[in-house]
C-alpha cells in the first residue's frame, strides 16, 4: 500500500482508507470502538455477477425446474443434503458437514423489493438498501453507526481502489490487500515513513490529526499481527484462491483481539450467460461452486465450533438468474435467488422462505419471484445476533423476518 499525504487527506475527508488488490475479490473489515461489543462478527460474502441460486439450492420437487433446464438442471440423483423438496448441488459437498450439523442454512426466493437486471444499479441498490428514500450511505455503515463503531482498522479491498458502497458513510473503515500487506511502501528501519507521517500531522487541525492517527495506529496494529504470524487451526486447508486467502485473513482477525465487528468479501465470476455446464467437475458452475464451498468450509473449520458461535456469514448477490436456460447453455439475468447463512447461532440443515413455484403463472416476468426481502433476512440476524435495536436506522421501512433462522444471543 503506497500512500501520499494528499491521499491521506482525501481518505480523511471520506472517513475511509482504500487499498488495492486483485481483479475479482474485495474484502472490507470494520472494528468495534468499544470492546464491550458482544454481538456476532457479521461476514458479508457478496457473490458478484448474479449468482444462480436455482443451481446451488435445487428445487427438485418442482417439475417446472427440469422442464426449464433440460440440459443444465442438476439431476435428483446427484443432489446432497437429504431434503424432500430441495437439494444442494454436489459441488457443495465440503459444506455438507455444516448443513447436517445445523450451522448452515439457506433462504430461497429472496431478493430485492423490485427486479433490476443491471449489474451496476442492482448492486448499488443492494448495498444502499434504502429504496424510495434519499439515503445514500451503505447499509453496513449505518449498522456500524447504530452500534457505536468508531475504530477505522477495517477493510480488505482485493481488486479495486473504489470505495465500498456497502460501507460508504461517516463511520470509518480501512481497506487492505491483506493483513500482511498493510504497510506503507518503504516503511522500514531506515525509512520510518509512518513515524514521519505522525510527526507531519502533529499540531494539525483535529479532523486531520485524527485521520492520520487512525492510519498510523492501524499500521502499528498490523505490524503486531504480522509479527505474530498465523497458522489455521483444526487442520483447516484454505484453497489457493483469492477467496480462500481473504477468508483466512478474516478468520485470523476474528481470533485476535482486533475487536472485529464486520467483514465484507466480494467474489466474482458468477455471470454465466453461456456454458454453465452439467453438474460434473470441469464444468463452469460446478467448479465455481466447488471453490466457493472449499473456502467457506475452511473458514468454518478454522474457527471451530467455539469461534463459529460468535460469527454469522451471509451470502448475497445483486440478482438471481432466469429460470429457463438460454440457447447458449447458460442463464441470463433474473430476479429471485438463494442466500446461504452460516454460523453457530444458525438453525441450519434446512431451506427457509416461501416457495412461489416455477410454473409459468407463478413467475415474475420469467424469473423466480421474490417472496422474502433480503433486508428482512439480514434484519432478523442483526436484531438477534448483533444487538441492533433500531432496525429502521439500518433498513428504513423494513421489518425483520420471522423465519426463526437464528437463535438470539
Amino acid at each position: 500500500m503506497t500512500l501520499s499525504r494528499r491521499r491521506v487527506l482525501a481518505a480523511g475527508a471520506a472517513g475511509a482508507f482504500a487499498g488495492l488488490a486483485g481483479a475479482q475479490l474485495d474484502t472490507q473489515l470494520a472494528f468495534a470502538a468499544d470492546p464491550a461489543y458482544s454481538g456476532d462478527v457479521l461476514v458479508l460474502l457478496s457473490l458478484r455477477g448474479g449468482f444462480d441460486g436455482l443451481s446451488a439450492v435445487v428445487p427438485a420437487g418442482d417439475p417446472a425446474y427440469y422442464a426449464a433446464r433440460p440440459t443444465i438442471g442438476v439431476p435428483k440423483g446427484q443432489l446432497i443434503g437429504g431434503g424432500t423438496f430441495f437439494g444442494l448441488h454436489p459441488a457443495l459437498a465440503p459444506l455438507l458437514p455444516f448443513w447436517t450439523s445445523g450451522t448452515l442454512a439457506a433462504v430461497h426466493a429472496a431478493g430485492q423489493p423490485a427486479p433490476n437486471r443491471s449489474h451496476f444499479s442492482a448492486m448499488e441498490e443492494l448495498e444502499r438498501a434504502a429504496p424510495g428514500t434519499s439515503t445514500r450511505t451503505g447499509w453496513l455503515n449505518r449498522m456500524l453507526g447504530s452500534l457505536g463503531a468508531d475504530d477505522p482498522f477495517a477493510a480488505v479491498a482485493m481488486g479495486t481502489a473504489r470505495p465500498s458502497r456497502v460501507l460508504d458513510g461517516p463511520v470509518p473503515y480501512l481497506g487492505l490487500t491483506s493483513v500482511d500487506g498493510l504497510t506503507l511502501s518503504g516503511d522500514d528501519a531506515t525509512k520510518p515513513l509512518a513515524a514521519a507521517m505522525a510527526a507531519l500531522y502533529t499540531g494539525a487541525p483535529p479532523a486531520l490529526a485524527r485521520t492520520a492517527g487512525q492510519l498510523t495506529g492501524a499500521l502499528a496494529r498490523a505490524k503486531t499481527l504480522r509479527a505474530a504470524g498465523y497458522t489455521p487451526a483444526n487442520g483447516a486447508a484454505y484453497p489457493d484462491s483469492e477467496l480462500g486467502a481473504a477468508l483466512r485473513d478474516v478468520a485470523r482477525l476474528i481470533k485476535t483481539d482486533a475487536r472485529l465487528m464486520t467483514a465484507t468479501v466480494d467474489s466474482g465470476a458468477w455471470d454465466m450467460h453461456e456454458n454453465l455446464g452439467i453438474a460434473q467437475p470441469g464444468r463452469r458452475m460446478h467448479d465455481e461452486l466447488a471453490k466457493l464451498a472449499a473456502a467457506i468450509a475452511a473458514f468454518a473449520t478454522d474457527l471451530g465450533a467455539e469461534g463459529l458461535r460468535r460469527v454469522t456469514l451471509i451470502t448475497i448477490s445483486e440478482f438471481g438468474r432466469r429460470v429457463g436456460q438460454n440457447g447458449s447453455g447458460g442463464l441470463d439475468h433474473g430476479y429471485g435467488n438463494a442466500m446461504f447463512v452460516l454460523g453457530g447461532g444458525v438453525r441450519g440443515g434446512k431451506v427457509y422462505g416461501t416457495w412461489p413455484g416455477l410454473a409459468a403463472a407463478r413467475l415474475r416476468d420469467g424469473d423466480l419471484a421474490v417472496t422474502t426481502d433480503y433486508r428482512a433476512v439480514i434484519g432478523e440476524i442483526l436484531r438477534a445476533r448483533c444487538g441492533v435495536g433500531n432496525l429502521s436506522a439500518v433498513f428504513p421501512g423494513v421489518t425483520a423476518s420471522s423465519l426463526g433462522l437464528v437463535d438470539f444471543r
